[in-house]
């Protein structure tokens, strides 16, 4: 396996933007009350990375108490078929900001809420503090390829894969 270069803050912000407009699904964690890891699949806000991730709940879901209880939480996302993957730990916030409900609002919405005006809908917002991700170069084929070369060879040397860790 190799690990990529050092990238600039502005090539890490790129990177793991297009890794979330790639997978667009997300293993959001929170604490439960017992301080236990709970996970559930959210669907990433279509806004360009910043630093910040953006959700749609319903004000009353356990989330909602979780993140106010203990706002440190993780966003995981995992695309098999390209392997690639992209964990997130950051600082969220629920958040009642009309405005940015509209402005964030797409048609989509309507399974779970009628319209952008719904009182029950809130927003997630996580401040990204830390992200570590794994890309693999020409997906699962190049990986499957460089896993049987490196089995005939006894070398794990041509596994390509790009990883990086980066603090935001």
């Amino acid at each position: 396996m190799t690990v990529a270069a050092p990238m600039t803050h502005q090539d890490s912000i790129e990177k793991i933007a297009d890794l979330i407009h790639e997978i667009r699904t997300a293993m959001l964690v929170t604490l439960d009350e017992h301080g236990r890891p709970r996970s559930r699949p959210m669907g990433t806000v279509e806004s360009r990375f910043d630093g910040t991730i953006w959700f749609f709940t319903s004000v009353d879901s356990a989330k909602v108490a979780e993140i106010e209880k203990n706002a440190k939480v993780n966003a995981s996302y995992a695309k098999s078929s390209s392997e690639a993957y992209l964990s997130l730990t950051g600082t969220a916030e629920v958040l009642n900001d009309r405005e940015r409900i509209r402005e964030l609002w797409t048609p989509i919405l309507r399974v779970w809420f009628e319209n952008a005006e719904d009182p029950m809908i809130r927003l997630i917002r996580i401040d990204v503090e830390e992200a570590e991700y794994w890309d693999t170069p020409g997906g699962k084929v190049a990986s499957l390829y460089s896993l049987v070369k490196g089995m005939v060879t006894g070398s794990g040397e041509d596994m390509k894969s790009d990883n990086g860790h980066i603090i935001l």
